[in-house]
Parts: structure tokens; C-alpha cells; sequence
């Protein structure tokens, strides 16, 4: 029998990120305050990796944020020594649901308590999606990596997107699997393929949490959505050069006369 979430523990991992935690952990305020409206006892743990900026400083202004330090330069150590603080208190792994999200995101509301609700519903593991802020006007880099990404989302709202930014797991299935493992790149795939060998019939996908992530084009992370933008980036401007290179041969190309000459 699948046992209640009664404990939400978030984990965000930070490096050098003192300019966009400050919106993340503002989002996390306010979904943490909806999920202890809805009687879920919280905790949220940042883990400032190998920063060199004031990331720390930023986090330990947040009321009831736990900052944590390391120097692991890596994604996967950060994630789980995050987790590991939230194991310390004496909570049963069955009702503790552990919340993984990046600190240049922003989480809606109801990203705790859909998480929970589908947890009660019997997941062990519950995979959301990103989104990109709303483009300015006319800038269209993105389109095409924002259109192979809803492509691949069917009606029902499954799909086979993969977060370390969007993702949510019981601490006991956390722990059958050994957690995030220290691996610098897609810790989070790694993750997910330990529990589906679990527990495949425990892994739900849910498109009712989108997370917005920066368009930043160098991220804190290798092979990150941040890699994918830029080459999205690089093809469309390839395509813009072509273009106007196509329309400023038609303007400036040589002069053809008819007639007799």
C-alpha cells in the first residue's frame, strides 16, 4: 500500500548563481507556503557548489532555507548532498517526497502539491517539464527547440522528457537505488533508468508542472537544456545569414539587361 506524503524536502543545487536564485527561491515561497496550507511540513536546501560569488549570502536571506556548502564542481554530489540533509531528520522515507529543481528556475504554485497528489496516487517518481520565458517580440531563435520539445508530448500528457530541474522521488525509492551518483553529466537520466529497473509501473510523467528555465546559452552544467539552446541558437542564426544573404543577392547581384545591344 502506498503510503501518504506527509514531508516535501526541495533541493537546489547553485553555482555562482547570486543573480537568479533570488527569483527561484521566491517561486519556492510561494509553493511551499501552498503546500503548507494543504498540511505538507516542508524544507527547502540550497547547496552552494564550488561558488565564488555570493550565492550563499543570497540564500541565507530566505526564511527556513537550509544553505549548505560543497566544492564537488558537480551537479549529481551537489543534488545528493542536498538530499543527504534532508535524511537526517527522523522522518519516514515512505511519506518524504524530495523535490529537485535548478536555481535559475521558477516553479508555479502548485509544483509541491502536484507532486503530492500524484504521489498518493502510488508514483514513486513523478518527471516534469521545462519551459522558456515568454520570448521579446520578433525573436524567434528558439522556436524550433521549443516545437521538437512539445512534439514529443502526446495529448494525454505523457512524454519522455528528462529534469534535474523538474523531477520529484520518494525518499525510499531515492534510497533502493542509491540516489543521484557523481557523474558530472545527466545525473538525472541516471537516476530515472535506476528506478524504472525498480519500478516501472511507480514512474508517472506530468505536463501540469512546467518549470521556466533561463535562455541562457552557457549553463552551470554540461549537455543542460543550455546546450540544446545554443545549438538552436547557432542553427537559426545559420538559417538568418542564409536568408539574407539569398535577399542581398537579389538586391546587389549584377544588373541583367534585355534588348539589343
Amino acid at each position: 500500500m502506498t503510503e501518504p506524503i506527509t514531508v516535501v524536502a526541495v533541493v537546489v543545487p547553485a553555482r555562482d548563481e547570486e543573480e537568479l536564485l533570488p527569483r527561484c527561491l521566491d517561486s519556492l515561497t510561494v509553493a511551499r507556503a501552498a503546500a503548507q496550507a494543504a498540511g505538507l511540513e516542508v524544507t527547502v536546501h540550497v547547496v552552494a557548489d564550488s561558488c565564488t560569488d555570493g550565492t550563499a549570502a543570497v540564500a541565507a536571506r530566505y526564511r527556513g532555507v537550509e544553505v549548505l556548502s560543497a566544492t564537488a564542481g558537480a551537479v549529481g554530489p551537489a543534488r545528493r548532498l542536498g538530499v543527504e540533509a534532508a535524511l537526517r531528520h527522523d522522518r519516514d522515507p515512505r511519506r518524504l517526497w524530495i523535490c529537485s529543481t535548478d536555481a535559475d528556475c521558477l516553479v508555479p504554485p502548485w509544483w509541491i502539491t502536484h507532486q503530492q497528489r500524484i504521489a498518493d496516487r502510488g508514483a514513486d517518481l513523478v518527471l516534469g517539464t521545462v519551459d522558456l520565458p515568454r520570448p521579446d517580440r520578433g525573436d524567434a531563435r528558439f522556436d524550433g527547440w521549443r516545437r521538437a520539445y512539445r512534439s514529443r508530448i502526446t495529448t494525454g500528457g505523457r512524454h519522455p522528457h528528462v529534469h534535474g530541474a523538474n523531477l520529484g522521488i520518494r525518499a525510499s525509492t531515492y534510497a533502493a537505488v542509491h540516489g543521484w551518483d557523481d557523474a558530472g553529466v545527466h545525473e538525472d537520466v541516471a537516476l530515472v533508468a535506476a528506478v524504472r529497473r525498480l519500478a516501472p509501473q511507480r514512474v508517472r510523467t506530468s505536463v501540469g508542472i512546467p518549470v521556466v528555465t533561463s535562455a541562457r546559452l552557457r549553463g552551470r552544467a554540461p549537455s543542460g537544456v543550455a546546450d540544446d539552446l545554443r545549438r538552436a541558437s547557432a542553427r537559426a542564426d545559420a538559417r538568418g545569414r542564409a536568408l539574407l544573404h539569398r535577399r542581398t543577392r537579389g538586391i546587389t547581384g549584377p544588373v541583367r539587361t534585355t534588348g539589343s545591344g
